[in-house]
């Protein structure tokens, strides 16, 4: 039971143990969405769309980060963001962080909520998770990717799990605990239209 001060929230990790675990989502109708690699590590561009996709689910870690902090999580090695766009616009981003042993955790992932409810995130889980199992190949001193995991929690949007289920992960552990309940950091009122 959560108190008006805190938010009781379940955070559920899920895995892949192998490239064959993957059952690709079918791309969104058209050839209006690209999916590309944001090569020069960029605090800026990494803020807007951590801030963009998070704003309305309370991710909050992030924003205080200083430059510094943005530019060293980015410029490390195997730490790579692809990111969704639709018709040129940024519709959302996946990151992606080789760990040791050959793990690699999809760290964020998610969709602006404007883009949300048009079959993008599928896709864009589907193939940030293949970069994910040959991503040793862009990184050669990385070793080969054994294992693709995850996590996501009771704030996340209502299709998350049902999304990462699909695409083949297996829930591994659940964990609950109580939060601060602090508000979101935005959007504007107005942003985007209310589903």
């Amino acid at each position: 039971m959560s108190s008006s001060n805190t938010l009781t929230v379940t955070t559920w990790s899920l895995e892949q143990t192998a490239p064959s675990d993957l059952r690709p989502a079918t791309p969104p109708e058209g050839d209006d969405v690209r999916i590309v690699r944001s090569e020069v590590p960029s605090p800026e561009f990494s803020r807007f769309l951590y801030a963009s996709v998070g704003s309305d689910i309370r991710w909050l870690d992030r924003l205080g980060w200083t430059y510094a902090q943005w530019q060293e999580q980015l410029s490390r090695p195997g730490a790579e963001t692809w990111v969704a766009y639709e018709k040129g616009t940024p519709a959302g981003y996946v990151e992606l962080d080789a760990q040791d042993d050959g793990v690699v955790e999809v760290v964020y992932f998610g969709l602006i909520p404007a883009f949300r409810g048009r079959r993008i995130g599928g896709h864009l889980l589907s193939y940030a998770v293949a970069r994910a199992w040959d991503l040793a190949e862009r990184w050669p001193d990385r070793a080969p990717t054994k294992r693709v995991w995850l996590h996501t929690c009771s704030k996340d949007g209502e299709h998350a799990m049902a999304n990462y289920e699909r695409r083949g992960f297996k829930l591994f552990h659940t964990a609950t605990e109580e939060e601060p309940d602090l508000p979101t950091a935005g959007p504007w009122p107005g942003a985007f239209p209310a589903v």
